[in-house]
Order: C-alpha cells, then sequence, then structure tokens
C-alpha cells in the first residue's frame, strides 16, 4: 500500500500515457512535415510544399513540448492533491494544425486550377 501522503499512482500513471499521446501526436506531425517535404515537392507554388513541412515540424515540436509542459504542471497538482490546471496547449495545438490545414487547402486548390 503507498503512503498515506502520496497520491495514487493511477493518476500518475495517467498522467504519463497522457504525455506519452502528445508525443505520439508531436512525431505524427514530424512526419507528416517529413512526407510532405519528400512526396509533394510542388504544392500550388513553388514555396508551399517547404511551407507546409516546416509548418508541420513546428506543429510536432510545439505538440511534444506544450505535452511535456503540461504533463510536468499536471505531476505537481497531482503531487500536491491540487486540481488539475487548466492548460492553453490543446487549443493551440488544434488552432496550429487547423492553420495549416487551411494553408494545404488552398495550395491544394491552386494545384487544382494550373492544371
Amino acid at each position: 500500500m503507498p503512503p498515506a501522503d502520496h497520491p495514487d499512482y493511477r493518476f500518475t500513471l495517467a498522467n504519463e500515457r497522457t504525455l506519452l499521446a502528445w508525443l505520439r501526436t508531436g512525431l505524427a506531425l514530424v512526419a507528416g512535415g517529413v512526407a510532405v517535404s519528400e512526396f509533394a515537392p510542388d504544392l500550388g507554388v513553388p514555396w508551399g510544399s517547404a511551407a507546409v513541412a516546416v509548418a508541420l515540424v513546428l506543429t510536432g515540436l510545439g505538440a511534444a513540448v506544450g505535452g511535456y509542459v503540461r504533463w510536468r504542471r499536471n505531476e505537481r497538482a497531482i503531487t500536491a492533491d491540487r486540481p488539475l490546471p487548466s492548460s492553453c496547449v490543446l487549443p493551440a495545438l488544434v488552432a496550429a494544425v487547423a492553420a495549416v490545414l487551411v494553408v494545404v487547402a488552398v495550395l491544394v486548390g491552386v494545384e487544382v486550377l494550373r492544371r
């Protein structure tokens, strides 16, 4: 049985699994950026592919770092038996991915109209 002053291990392990999900998301975004740079060299405009690839890689980096910061803050709150702090990481990630999708949609539209 854990000491009375230690939080329930299930909360710590759930927090860790959430961090791993953030890291997987970050890696998937980075892989998407690499795939775009490799397999879509002409995406509407000469700089389109590079811009989307860089945006995806930076968004992946942001997801990984933001996930770590969120994990750390939650871990402190769990240990201190306080409510979990709010986080702007998820809304920021959603906004970044949505922005990349809008840019990709415009670039694909340009590519289609050029044909």
